[in-house]
């Protein structure tokens, strides 16, 4: 785990590669809470009898599921140290380039983009690309926002 010590050090690591999570398992019964919470009980995410019809050949996880790892994943990379406190502050891209279906393994990697100054502190966009364990392609890559004000 990476330590980040404050705005200046934040700066220094502008390009470099965070770290990379553990796996994570995908599993039914995380897809279907998912659901549940969303409110997004598309068969393709919830029928494993349905979706056995598909070229999937079975359930994959939502897009969004797989975008809201990254704040698990992320404890798992870094932390900041030496600031009055971080918000996320939205995101400015997102692909969803391959199916994640269940039964299968993610992890996710981080690496600072860019960071730009702004009142207070900072707006640092982090580049993550969520990788399948076997796969070809990533099923979800991201550019995330989080402001981090100085202590």
């Amino acid at each position: 785990m990476i330590t980040l010590d404050g705005i200046d050090d934040i700066k220094a690591r502008v390009g470099q590669e965070l770290g990379v999570s553990e796996w994570d398992e995908v599993t039914q019964e995380k897809i279907d809470a998912f659901a549940e919470a969303t409110g997004d009980h598309q068969w393709i995410h919830v029928d494993p009898e349905r979706a056995q019809q598909t070229p999937f050949g079975g359930t994959i996880a939502h897009g969004y599921y797989t975008l809201s790892l990254a704040p698990k994943l992320t404890y798992e990379l870094y932390t900041v140290e030496n600031v009055a406190f971080a918000l996320n502050y939205g995101l400015n891209k997102v692909r969803f380039p391959a199916p994640l279906p269940v039964g299968s393994k993610v992890r996710m990697r981080a690496t600072i983009a860019s960071v730009e100054d702004i009142p207070g502190g900072i707006q640092m966009a982090t580049a993550l690309t969520f990788e399948r364990e076997g796969g070809d392609k990533p099923v979800c890559v991201a550019e995330t926002l989080v402001r981090i004000y100085a202590g």
